[in-house]
């Protein structure tokens, strides 16, 4: 039987895992759909058609999946950390309740006009559902977001004892909603999933260019697959340099107001300056591995560069070492390889935008094989360097549920028992990775039978009005 407290960190640490996917896939498809919309009113071309019904339909079953998975996520606040809940109730289910007020039944309501209004509403009414659609998806993170930020930055707020038990009280909701977290992490996210779905697309189209110009195989639509790579690597070729620069100004917030975190994700032990930045590491024993300290690492790194991200420029400056903090450290091995692995795939990331652009300014993009087949590999890539973020948000934070409110082993529910943890874990562990399954062979499937070409353009997408009802703004 697994302790109540690590089954019900490790419960909510699958659950959301698995969910991130769907939420990312939806978030960075929304902007991606609205300009495929706009583009598909305006010009009437077919690839803007193809484009704009393919991804809908992945977008629709990350937004199903996603909503399945995301609602359990709100539940088990009850059910593994009833504590916390009470403790935090007044100000975390606040946003809680009005992302799902606001932004899902704004999401939800437009997504049938969406999906499956083109042929009986207006051009007008049906970019509305576009956009209202997008924004709904991107609201949902602001108010998630403003939840999560509170927990690492918390403002705006009073302990108080209500019926015996220790409460946090809401006296400022502005200085509580708009803590200092909460524009980083927006953005950082946002930015992230739109790269995640960048990679996932260009990956996508380069696996049937590749097949088309290099092997030489038949494909179908490949002026679809072209493009849907080109709008992939023009969208990396954005968020990819901004993803790197904004870390850097997140990793100084980080320094400002979680100084333990920070510590744990440079493996800094020992009070110190000069500190190197590992872009890559390996462990050359068990002992690094499990324990890594910053000046034992064997890597490829820049010397002083952890002191000047900490400093914003002088690569003397000195880091407060985790020796330094009282009480619990958080899991330091998890989050310093977990930061490392993300620092690295974001280079590389940068990387494959800037080798995919200058190909297809040479014109070689369609022909260069050796870039088609990273691009391929990189396709779940972004979504992995998300989980990897997040990883380092959560554990790094520990052993803080509420950073120097409320301790993680103080927040789950007292009345759980080992039996009912181990049971749920293994529940939840089966049903999750079997909708992840289910998820991808769904998706396999769409990318499978490819976009809508011919006869069906005309027939499903083009409705027959009356010419008084035409207009040259259609």
């Amino acid at each position: 039987m697994i302790d109540p407290v690590l089954g019900s960190r490790l419960q909510f640490a699958l659950t959301t895992i698995v969910h991130i996917i769907f939420p990312v896939m939806s978030m960075g498809l929304a902007p991606f759909l609205v300009y495929f919309t706009w583009k598909d009113i305006r010009t009437g071309e077919p690839i803007y058609e193809q484009l704009r019904r393919f991804w809908t339909r992945i977008f629709a079953v990350s937004f199903v999946v996603g909503t399945v998975t995301g609602i359990v996520l709100e539940f088990e606040f009850g059910t593994n950390f009833a504590a916390f809940s009470t403790t935090a109730g007044e100000l975390f289910g606040g946003p809680l309740a009005l992302e799902g007020m606001m932004a899902f039944m704004l999401e939800a309501t437009f997504l049938g006009v969406f999906v499956f209004g083109r042929e009986r509403v207006g051009n007008a009414l049906y970019m509305v559902s576009a956009v209202a659609v997008g924004l709904g998806t991107w609201l949902s993170a602001v108010w998630i977001l403003i939840a999560n930020s509170w927990m690492q930055t918390p403002r705006g707020y009073e302990l108080t004892t209500a019926n015996g038990h220790t409460i946090v009280e809401l006296v400022d909701p502005v200085a509580a909603y708009a803590n200092p977290r909460f524009p980083w992490m927006f953005v950082h996210m946002q930015n992230a999933a739109v790269e995640s779905v960048a990679l996932f697309m260009a990956g996508v189209g380069a696996y049937f260019v590749f097949r088309h110009h290099v092997w030489e195989y038949p494909v179908e639509n490949v002026a679809f697959w072209e493009a849907t790579l080109k709008f992939g690597l023009v969208a990396l070729l954005v968020t990819a340099p901004l993803q790197v620069l904004h870390g850097d100004l997140y990793a100084r917030h980080i320094v400002e107001t979680q100084p333990q975190k920070f510590a744990a994700m440079e493996a800094v032990w020992e009070t110190d300056s000069y500190v190197p930045e590992y872009i890559v590491a390996f462990p050359t024993s068990l002992d690094q591995l499990l324990d890594p300290r910053a000046k034992e690492i064997f890597g490829i790194g820049i010397p002083g560069g952890a002191s000047w991200l900490a400093s914003g420029g002088d690569p003397q400056a000195t880091i407060k070492g985790l020796e330094e903090f009282d009480g619990k450290q958080p899991p330091v091995a998890i989050v310093f390889w977990s930061f490392r692995m993300m620092v690295g795939l974001g280079f590389w990331f940068v990387l494959l935008a800037v080798w995919g652009g200058y190909r297809w300014w040479s014109g070689e993009l369609l022909e260069d094989d050796l870039l088609h087949k990273a691009l391929m590999l990189s396709t779940p890539l972004g979504i992995i360097a998300v989980e990897l973020g997040w990883i380092v948000t959560e554990v790094g934070r520990q052993p803080w549920v509420i950073q120097d409110v409320l301790r993680t082993t103080d927040g789950v529910s007292p009345g759980l028992t080992a039996g009912e943890a181990t049971a749920t874990l293994v529940g939840f562990a089966v049903v999750y990775l079997g909708l992840l399954a289910l998820y991808t062979y769904v998706v396999v499937r769409i990318v499978r039978a490819g976009p809508p070409d011919g006869d069906d353009l005309a027939t499903r997408d083009t409705p027959e009005r009356p010419a008084s009802e035409v207009s040259v703004d259609d």
